[in-house]
């Protein structure tokens, strides 16, 4: 693997931003490394989005030489030893190696050192504690280079230890193998994972949410969701009966553009209650807590009634929820039993995508002869709903039509 990628090593290592940062942060008694997912991803073929840089230089020496660099200094986490350095639109996080000296299993109480071993050995997995020198010597102190070539998710050490110095790392055990690993979890993880699932309960709501949500759009996340739900790990995070055959359909291979919240939604909701449930438990974003009750609300609408609906019946539940929500309704409904999105709801999300707007408003209606007042809203819903039936023909004359049947009947 390091054989195969030597041109993508030489090639990062030379770009010019980091080589400059190596240069001003390694020498001089300290000595500096990229560390973590960069060197994971740059091994795999990968692409490299966030470069972590760990260094025996205290974080006012590390600030001192990258301004020197010409860098700017940000102090994001200085009481744990992380600077973020920033030059020409890009931005390095450097932190000074550690040691773990106390741990609740939420947080780590940490002092500096001066050993790249004892730092990498205080990380999660294998695969992420990997350092890459300035000279581009590949360093591994726990195995990783050969968990890496083999697609395994292990633990650093004790399994048990690791997880109870942070136990979200139950969930990023799940996260990791489905980004980055194939076939069966890892066993002795996966026992430790099941051994001390009740520490989930004590961490913060917003971790596990936003642990959570990474997790359902990584590739292969239908396997490793059912192996979490095997293991009695998915109901202590989402408070109800997971929806297994129905995640799996649309979950794919792929998350690449997938909302979350539409993969949370196929995973645990039924009804609006469960939306409600949702928000509570996992402190969701305005934005996710709406995404999820439309399509929810969508889910009721069209849940009632045997087959696929007509498309009438479809843009009239999307005129209440919207297009979005509405087809997402559909094509869950579709996958609770286990079907993939057939042609025939391909079909009706087509058809749904081509509606044309309903122009009428209501100064049409009072143009029309209405008086101002209740009336003018009951009688442009009953003409909206008239054009919904006739299938939403397009054209502003054609549609005043329907506002005056409604004003003939009510």
């Amino acid at each position: 693997m390091i054989e195969e990628r030597a041109g993508e090593i030489g090639s990062f290592l030379a770009q010019p931003a980091l080589a400059r940062l190596l240069q001003a942060l390694d020498g001089d008694g300290e000595e500096t490394r990229v560390v973590g997912g960069a060197v994971r991803n740059l091994l795999l073929g990968e692409p490299v989005s966030d470069v972590d840089l760990a260094t025996t230089a205290l974080p006012e020496e590390t600030i001192r030489r990258g301004r020197a660099a010409g860098f700017k200094a940000v102090p994001t986490g200085i009481e744990h030893g992380t600077v973020t350095l920033v030059a020409g639109g890009l931005s390095f996080e450097v932190t000074t190696l550690r040691r773990d000296v106390e741990t609740d299993g939420r947080r780590a109480k940490v002092v500096f050192g001066r050993d790249f071993a004892a730092d990498a050995l205080r990380r999660d997995f294998t695969i992420n504690a990997l350092g890459l020198g300035r000279d581009g010597r590949l360093h591994d102190y726990c195995g990783g280079l050969d968990d890496l070539a083999q697609r395994r998710v292990r633990f650093i050490g004790d399994a048990a230890t690791r997880i109870r110095e942070d136990y979200l790392r139950i969930l990023r055990f799940f996260r990791f193998h489905a980004r980055y690993g194939m076939g069966e979890p890892d066993g002795e993880g996966l026992n430790a994972c099941i051994a001390d699932r009740e520490g989930l309960a004590g961490l913060s709501r917003e971790r596990v949410r936003a642990e959570l949500l990474k997790l359902l759009v990584a590739p292969r996340v239908a396997a490793t969701i059912g192996a979490m739900a095997g293991a009695g790990l998915i109901m202590p995070v989402i408070g109800g009966v997971p929806h297994l055959s129905r995640f799996a359909a649309v979950a794919g291979d792929e998350g690449a553009g997938v909302h979350p919240a539409f993969r949370l939604a196929a995973l645990a909701v039924s009804v609006g209650e469960d939306a409600l449930r949702l928000r509570e438990r996992l402190r969701l974003s305005n934005e996710e807590f709406d995404r999820i009750e439309r399509i929810a609300q969508a889910l009721e609408a069209l849940g009632g009634r045997a087959g696929l609906p007509a498309i009438a019946a479809l843009r009239r539940v999307a005129h209440g929820v919207g297009n979005e929500a509405a087809a997402a309704g559909l094509v869950l409904l579709n996958a609770s039993a286990g079907s993939e999105v057939s042609s025939e709801v391909q079909r009706l999300i087509r058809e749904l995508g081509q509606t044309p707007p309903f122009l009428p408003t209501g100064k049409d209606i009072i143009s029309l002869g209405a008086a101002p007042g209740p009336r003018v809203g009951q009688a442009l819903a009953a003409a909206r709903q008239g054009w919904i039936e006739a299938g939403c023909p397009a054209g502003a004359d054609e549609q005043i039509e329907f506002v005056r049947l409604a004003l003939a009947t009510h």
